[in-house]
């Protein structure tokens, strides 16, 4: 493993690191209501607790930012692995190049900025669980595993009316999709597509925890079911 490709995958990291850790909900409900979201509903700091206790403009502000910082994550990453002229060919010793170089890039990046959006260093390493920053992240890195997976979270949701259960499904079914999508149709070599599949299982597995009380209140039938209007008092 070349010295440029270590130098280059830290910088990735604390790069999608500091800006997975920018939280969306908590900057927006903050200065807009001047008060923290995690103080609120479900106390989660993400686009749906957004949504039930203050309403549609400030989660589509919420939405949006989540989805650029992931995006910016991924673009930054690529950017400084091209300064360092360097790439997944540094680890599996066979010449990769161009999208599928770029999507190991994009994955890494993911994972690291998907942590930071879960345990942000500004907050008190308490934030959101995810779901969103790992979508955006998949626009530019796996577009056809995207245009999968949340169609099926919003036929999961449109069955069940409950975010968690859309969200905790899409989480099992996303390492699937993204082998099956990469090896049989996009002809990536096996070793990269197992590569990538491994990134995606680990980002699955956060999901998952970070649902964790959503499936004790599931389990208490207590969870509350997905609704656009804002939650009123």
């Amino acid at each position: 493993m070349s010295t440029n490709f270590i130098i280059a995958l830290l910088l990735s990291a604390v790069v999608s690191y500091l800006l997975g850790s920018c939280n969306s909900a908590i900057i927006v409900v903050r200065l807009w209501k001047k008060v923290d979201i995690r103080d609120f509903g479900s106390k989660n700091a993400g686009l749906t607790n957004t949504l039930r206790c203050f309403g549609k403009g400030a989660a589509l502000l919420t939405l949006l930012g989540d989805m650029l910082k992931g995006v910016l994550a991924v673009l930054i990453s690529r950017l400084i692995f091209v300064l360092f002229d360097t790439g997944i060919s540094d680890i599996l010793g066979t010449e990769i190049t161009g999208v599928n170089n770029l999507r190991f890039i994009g994955y890494i990046a993911g994972f690291i900025a998907v942590l930071g959006h879960i345990f942000p260093l500004y907050y008190g390493f308490k934030g959101g669980k995810g779901i969103l920053v790992s979508a955006s992240i998949l626009i530019i890195t796996d577009p056809l595993t995207f245009c999968i997976v949340v169609p099926f979270f919003a036929v999961v949701l449109a069955l069940t009316k409950y975010v968690s259960v859309a969200s905790i499904a899409s989480a099992v079914a996303y390492p699937f999709i993204t082998f099956t999508t990469q090896y049989y149709i996009n002809n990536v070599p096996k070793n990269l597509a197992l590569l990538h599949t491994v990134l995606v299982i680990g980002t699955s597995i956060l999901l998952i925890y970070m649902h964790r009380s959503n499936i004790e209140r599931l389990r208490n039938h207590t969870e509350n079911r997905f609704s656009f209007k804002k939650k009123e008092g």
